[in-house]
């Protein structure tokens, strides 16, 4: 579906807006993928953090309050988990990584009964980020969700430091870059925030500030860029959010400009992005989402030209209908793992709400909004 002009782009947009308001629970959640096996039934923090913000910029500030409403609603059901958690934590027990909060829900708000590599924190710090961008944006206030703030600070500012499954539910054993920098940009959101008293912002600031420290003085490697984990020196595509939006470094300095260079180096081939060198997931195809990510970063250092690229190759993903997958098979790193996982799950999931969201987000950055 080749997308070239800026009136196919905007609608492009247009199309992507309708399909999330579309598609959006009546509880407020943002479902991953409803035609996709795995995903089906199931919310990601994460991934409706990144769509809520894709609408927001978009306009369309009632889908995403009630996705903000909904995160709150399903804090609240887990206030005695999350105190019991910090307790634990405190008196010297480290809880299991089973113990700890999910990372998807059903679209109730609920658990869900299905196995899944659960303990992961970035989706909360990626939500804290969100409904603060969001309401200083739409001059909203925070009361609706200031309860659901307050714990995940607490959540954050106990756990954050513990090893647990990245972005690509993987190795739970390390600390993940991308997971350390979401946590620091929820954090500084909330070391503003009216939603906390003195302090607790006091306590968000000073956790940020130490959660940034730990980035650049453990997680970067020796060619200077922020590595896929605390220790490696391999780079993941989604390390690009510690530059933008994430700001744990700034847009143009040393760091970001190795990252984003080892990034485009390693994992990015004719525009499209692979999550990482050693992907098997359905071979390791490319994402959309992380191709408009990068753009993202490149339109924010002033590389325009690049974005737009990038945009493009995104867009030109979409099938006849309109809608963006997951990730596609056209150079796939390791060919010989797509089958197993077609034999496994069904095809790749499509459509993929974040991809949409991606999309909607690099557009609003290059000035490109619904016709």
């Amino acid at each position: 579906m080749p997308v070239q002009t800026a009136r196919d782009r905007r609608a492009a947009v247009a199309r992507g807006v309708g399909l999330i308001a579309d598609r959006q629970a009546a509880s407020g959640a943002y479902p991953a993928c409803q035609e996709f096996s795995a995903y089906r039934g199931y919310a990601w923090f994460r991934d409706g953090a990144f769509t809520a913000e894709a609408m927001s910029r978009q306009g369309e500030v009632e889908s995403a309050s009630r996705f903000h409403d909904w995160c709150a609603r399903v804090l609240s059901s887990l206030t005695g988990q999350v105190t019991g958690l910090i307790a634990q934590s405190r008196q010297g027990r480290p809880p299991a990584a089973d113990q700890m909060l999910p990372t998807r829900f059903t679209f109730d708000g609920s658990v869900g009964s299905e196995p899944w590599w659960d303990f992961q924190l970035d989706g909360y710090g990626t939500w804290l980020w969100a409904v603060h961008r969001h309401a200083r944006r739409h001059g909203l206030s925070l009361a609706p969700w200031a309860a659901g703030v307050r714990l995940t600070v607490d959540y954050l500012a106990e756990f954050w430091n513990t090893p647990c499954y990245d972005w690509w539910e993987e190795h739970v054993e390390q600390r993940h870059n991308s997971t350390l920098g979401a946590i620091y940009a929820g954090l500084m959101a909330a070391a503003a925030s009216p939603a906390l008293d003195s302090t607790q912002r006091r306590r968000a600031a000073q956790t940020a500030a130490t959660v940034r420290h730990t980035i650049l003085s453990e997680g970067r490697a020796a060619a200077g860029h922020l590595s896929k984990w605390i220790g490696s020196e391999a780079v993941d595509a989604s390390t690009a959010a510690c530059v933008v939006p994430f700001g744990v470094v700034a847009p143009g300095s040393a760091t970001a400009e190795a990252t984003l260079a080892r990034i485009e180096s390693d994992l990015c081939f004719d525009w499209g992005t692979h999550r990482f060198a050693a992907d098997v997931f359905f071979g390791g195809g490319q994402w959309p989402l992380l191709s408009c990510l990068l753009g993202w970063n490149q339109a924010r250092a002033g590389r325009r030209d690049r974005a737009h690229e990038l945009l493009g190759w995104a867009l030109d993903q979409a099938d006849d209908d309109g809608l963006l997958p997951e990730q596609v098979d056209h150079h796939l790193l390791h060919p010989d793992h797509q089958a197993e996982w077609v034999a496994r799950w069904g095809p790749v999931a499509k459509p993929l709400l974040w991809s949409h969201a991606m999309v909607l987000i690099l557009a609003a950055e290059l000035g490109l909004t619904a016709e």
